[in-house]
């Protein structure tokens, strides 16, 4: 890996092959020991999370009826399992920034000035996504599953299949939230540029509904509630390109005028 001069330039200088693994090393461990430090202290508190998460299903169910256990071990194992991705969902900004100090000494000085105004919106971004799920998805998605359900069928959820499907819409929500972020790499990279986003736009509208079909229970209601704000972060992806592009343009230009006045 190289490192920067006060320039911004990267030098020839690179570390060991070594050295970069036992970095590498202690950042993987400095994470992991920070994940568990999260879940030691969340365990105490594993049933209650539990309870948080699944509340937009109870709210919904039948009076007296409520979620089961269908294995013996489910009633341990499936919190401990949600405690461990809470502690992992909240370590990540740490994670994240161990993983920006071993890549940041390779990078040129305007690359981390685009770096890490990603970085930080891809956090928020998939917070804002999962929180989308949980406080407009799942009441919407469960009164919908709950009030159709045939009569003389008592509504009893088995609380590890309940939480497999809230992380996959967590994850699912997360991931489609962090499209701004990947439209502006794409345009910043070169990859593609503005104009040609904006010609694929029916593509990218039938390709969102076709994710949120595949992402998402079989119903309208959440396959469209997935698909429609994927839509509208891909238009704000766009604008956020217009300026990512008029930025590096300018950088460009200051650096070429530098260099012929030199």
């Amino acid at each position: 890996m190289s490192t920067n001069d006060k320039n911004g330039q990267a030098t020839d200088s690179e570390q060991p092959l070594v050295q970069h693994l036992l970095e590498l090393r202690n950042r993987i461990l400095k994470s992991v020991v920070v994940v568990l430090v999260i879940f030691l202290g969340l365990f105490y508190f594993a049933n209650d999370i539990y309870a948080f998460v699944s509340q937009p299903l109870r709210v919904y169910l039948p009076e007296g009826a409520s979620m089961i256990a269908t294995e013996v071990a489910s009633p341990f194992l499936t919190p401990f399992k949600l405690t461990l991705v809470v502690a992992v969902f909240l370590g990540i900004p740490f994670v994240l920034h161990q993983i920006w100090a071993f890549i940041s000494p390779g990078l040129y000085q305007h690359e981390k000035r685009l770096a890490v105004p990603l970085l930080v919106f891809s956090v928020l971004l998939f917070y804002s996504g999962a929180a989308f799920a949980y406080y407009v998805v799942f009441p919407l998605v469960f009164g919908f599953f709950t009030s159709v359900g045939p009569e003389g069928v008592t509504i009893m959820t088995d609380i590890n299949h309940y939480l497999d499907f809230v992380l996959k819409m967590f994850f699912a929500f997360g991931v489609a939230f962090e499209i701004p972020v990947a439209t502006v790499l794409l345009v910043a990279s070169g990859l593609t540029t503005v104009d040609d986003l904006k010609k694929k736009r029916p593509y990218v509208v039938v390709g969102c509904f076709v994710i949120g079909m595949l992402l998402t229970p079989p119903d309208v209601i959440s396959q469209s509630l997935l698909a429609l704000p994927m839509w509208m972060l891909f238009e704000c992806g766009i604008i956020f390109s217009r300026f990512a592009r008029n930025s590096s343009a300018k950088r460009k230009a200051e650096k070429e005028k530098e260099q012929s006045s030199r």
